[in-house]
C-alpha cells in the first residue's frame, strides 16, 4: 500500500513535468508550479509610469524619462467546490479551500514566486508568454448566492525586483556620523558548483538557495550570460532581459 507521504513525494517529483506539458496547449495561469483550475476571464496588466514632466525657462515642458515602475497584475479567480468539466487540475480535483490555503501560505511566507501565463493557440501554436517574478499583494475572497458554493478571489500581484542591502556602521567619532561598510555577506556557495534550472525558478530563488541571500541574482546572470541568452533565444525571446527569463534544463555555474 502506498502511504500518503510516498504519494505526496511522487506528486512533488512529477509536478514540474506536468506543468511543462500543460503549458504546451490552451490558456493557463500558474503561481509557481500551482496551476489555477479555471483560467480567469480577464487579466489586467498595468505598466507603471515614473516619467517626470518639468517646465524649463524659455523651453516649455520637457519629459524626464525614468525606469518604469513595478508592473501590476489584477484578475479574478474562480475556485470551484464542485468538479466541473471545464476545470483542469494537474492531478485530481481540489476544493476551493486547497487554493485558499495556498494563497495564505504565499502571503505569510513573504517570498516572491513566478507568475506564468501560457497562451497556446490550437492552430497557431504558442502566442506570447508571461513569466515574471511577483509578490502577492492584496486579495479579496468573495462568496455570493449567484456563485453557489464556489468562491471568487480578486487578486493583485506586483512585479518583484531583487535588491541588495548595505550595512551602515555607526562610530563614536563626532566628525563622522556614520560610514558605509561592506555589503552584508551571505553564506558562500562552493565555487565551481552547478545548478540545473527547474520549472518555476528565477535567479532570485536560485541565489537564495545557493547563497542564502536572493541578492546575488545579477552575479549568477553575469557568470552565465551566454547560456541564459542562448536558452531565451531558443524559446523565442530576443533576450532574457538580464536573466528575467530563464528556462528549465539550463545548467548554470554558481560563481
Amino acid at each position: 500500500m502506498i502511504t500518503n507521504t510516498i504519494q505526496a513525494g511522487i506528486k512533488a517529483a512529477i509536478k514540474p513535468l506536468l506543468v511543462s506539458l500543460s503549458q504546451q496547449q490552451g490558456y493557463h495561469f500558474y503561481f509557481g508550479t500551482e496551476m489555477l483550475p479555471v483560467t480567469p476571464e480577464k487579466l489586467s496588466t498595468k505598466i507603471k509610469n515614473k516619467n517626470k514632466t518639468i517646465t524649463l525657462m524659455n523651453e516649455g515642458e520637457v519629459n524626464l524619462l525614468k525606469t518604469a515602475g513595478l508592473t501590476e497584475y489584477k484578475f479574478d479567480i474562480l475556485l470551484p467546490n464542485v468538479s466541473y468539466p471545464f476545470a483542469e487540475y494537474l492531478f485530481e480535483f481540489q476544493p476551493a479551500g486547497y487554493y485558499l490555503e495556498f494563497l495564505e501560505k504565499l502571503k505569510t511566507e513573504k517570498e516572491p514566486f513566478q507568475f506564468i501565463v501560457s497562451r497556446v493557440h490550437p492552430g497557431r501554436g504558442s502566442l506570447f508568454k508571461t513569466n515574471t517574478t511577483v509578490t502577492l499583494e492584496e486579495y479579496e475572497i468573495k462568496e455570493s448566492a449567484e456563485d453557489g458554493f464556489d468562491c471568487i478571489v480578486s487578486v493583485e500581484l506586483k512585479q518583484y525586483r531583487p535588491f541588495e542591502t548595505r550595512v551602515v556602521r555607526l562610530t563614536s567619532n563626532k566628525k563622522k556620523a556614520g560610514t558605509t561598510g561592506k555589503k552584508r555577506v551571505a553564506k558562500k556557495a562552493a565555487s565551481g558548483t552547478s545548478y540545473t534550472v527547474k520549472s518555476g525558478d528565477c535567479l532570485w530563488k536560485i541565489s537564495k538557495s545557493c547563497y542564502g541571500d536572493g541578492g546575488n541574482g545579477s552575479k549568477i546572470y553575469a557568470a552565465n550570460k551566454s547560456a541564459i541568452e542562448k536558452a531565451a533565444k531558443k524559446h523565442g525571446k530576443s533576450s532574457s532581459q538580464n536573466g528575467r527569463y530563464i528556462y528549465p534544463g539550463t545548467v548554470l555555474k554558481i560563481p
